[in-house]
């Protein structure tokens, strides 16, 4: 009865555990249904500019948000498309995806790196000047757009000759919008050959950016009234006197598969996914861990396709994995654990590593982690390893080793006798030439399908 509760008690805590990471989980990034902005004034001395946003790296799921917006913009008929940039760059198939909306945009379209501090580059120089208008804040940046080959995060070198149709590539496609937008395309091209990087001076004085300001509403100011060509070489002036902003943001979807890309988020999955199968692998039967834990990791391998995952940090996790079940079941008075936690930071630092962006997990995320992983994986070994040398409660073979009463005498010249044991009577045996008298007290020593072999309990 005992260890019956004890079973109990563990898996309510197990699936409190569970609960708990799951809520941690999903805590820092609620989803929030998207509330329709409202709707702007059909007055025609007002015009409508819609504000979307780059905000981190590069990725296919940035790409529909700003897709489907400057669709959405051009079926109501808005007046202007804002692109607020803050980017390290990212992945090459995503970009194109973006500036080729912006290109095929009938609503002329304006980037702006914003705010102070911020940059555009690598992927994100490439969407700035693909605009009808490129702008910058004071104290930003932009360049660097050398295109990078990796495998497992980590850069590659090819030859030269490979080299060089990347190279050419990428520039004859920035040169290929730069030149209809009346820009440097000479000097556009240096931030793709030679890695060129610009502050917003310097791209204002190369003809590579029109408008370096520090407000958005400075810049909707200046753009009023202003000529602009379009990329099919048509011209149009925008008329913006009391300009309408109305920002647009990730729909509840995009929010959460997007965080569930970032590295911290990754890594965090990836744990609880591999905790909890482990968990429901070693106590069958909790069911709530092994829900939790198969879910998180079918999202962790969701993520693992867009990031550059980096094949030394998954050995080195799983090293430590096997470190923290070999500290249960050999102690070693925590020299593996120690280690098995070593491994798995370190794993974690190498796991995301992209030189292109810099992005990665974080050394006190992996901390926060890790640490009760190996508390939670060394305990509930130890619980499997001990538990095997429990003795059987349940079943027929729950009762070697009881003691009962002999109610029929038991002996083999005479009928099969019979004992009194955990409240039933049962038929009992004995060993050949052996016989016990009614009364006596005796221990289970074999169970044979309904006949107990009973043995005499010595007296003292």
């Amino acid at each position: 009865m005992a260890r019956e509760m004890y079973r109990r008690a563990v898996r309510r805590f197990l699936l409190l555990s569970s609960a708990l990471a799951a809520l941690s989980l999903i805590a820092p990034a609620p989803l929030r249904t998207q509330t329709a902005p409202p709707a702007p004034s059909t007055s025609a001395a007002n015009s409508t500019v819609v504000e979307l946003h780059i905000d981190g790296e590069i990725e296919p799921i940035l790409a529909d948000y700003l897709v489907r917006e400057i669709e959405q913009a051009n079926s109501e008929q808005a007046t202007l498309i804002l692109i607020t940039i803050n980017t390290p760059g990212g992945l090459d198939s995503s970009m194109r995806e973006i500036i080729q909306s912006i290109l095929r945009s009938r609503v002329p379209v304006v980037t702006y790196v914003y705010p102070t501090g911020s940059r555009a580059a690598s992927a994100g120089f490439f969407i700035l000047l693909s605009a009808d208008v490129a702008a910058m804040s004071p104290g930003t940046e932009t360049g660097a757009a050398s295109p990078l080959i990796e495998i497992g995060g980590s850069p590659v070198q090819i030859d030269d000759t490979l080299r060089k149709k990347i190279v050419n590539d990428a520039t004859a496609y920035l040169r290929s919008y730069t030149s209809k937008r009346d820009r440097n395309p000479e000097l556009a091209s240096t931030a793709v050959t030679d890695a060129k990087a610009f502050s917003d001076k310097e791209a204002l004085d190369g003809k590579l950016v029109e408008i370096v300001t520090a407000s958005k509403e400075d810049l909707l100011a200046q753009l009023n009234g202003r000529n602009i060509a379009r990329f099919d070489g048509t011209k149009l002036t925008l008329a913006m006197p009391h300009p309408v902003v109305v920002a647009r943001d990730m729909t509840g979807r995009e929010k959460f598969l997007s965080r569930i890309v970032q590295p911290d988020v990754f890594f965090i999955l990836l744990i609880i996914g591999v905790l909890g199968l482990y968990v429901e692998f070693t106590h069958p039967g909790a069911f709530a861990p092994g829900v939790f834990g198969a879910i998180a990791l079918l999202l962790a391998l969701y993520a693992m396709h867009m990031l550059p995952i980096n094949l030394a940090g998954l050995l080195l996790i799983a090293c430590a994995f096997v470190l923290f079940v070999l500290e249960a079941k050999f102690p070693t008075h925590g020299v593996l654990g120690v280690g098995g936690v070593i491994s798995m930071v370190l794993g974690a630092l190498f796991l995301i590593k992209s030189p292109l962006t810099g992005t990665g997990v974080s050394l006190w995320t992996a901390l926060a982690v890790v640490i009760p992983f190996a508390v939670i994986v060394i305990i509930l070994m130890r619980l499997v390893l001990r538990s095997r040398t429990w003795k059987v409660s349940t079943g027929r073979e729950e009762l070697v080793g009881e003691v009962g009463e002999v109610r029929e005498p038991v002996g083999s010249g005479e009928s099969m006798g019979s004992v009194f044991v955990h409240g039933e009577l049962w038929r009992a045996a004995v060993r050949a030439g052996e016989s016990i008298p009614a009364g006596a007290r005796v221990r289970v020593s074999k169970v044979k399908g309904l006949t107990l072999e009973v043995e005499l309990v010595e007296s003292h």
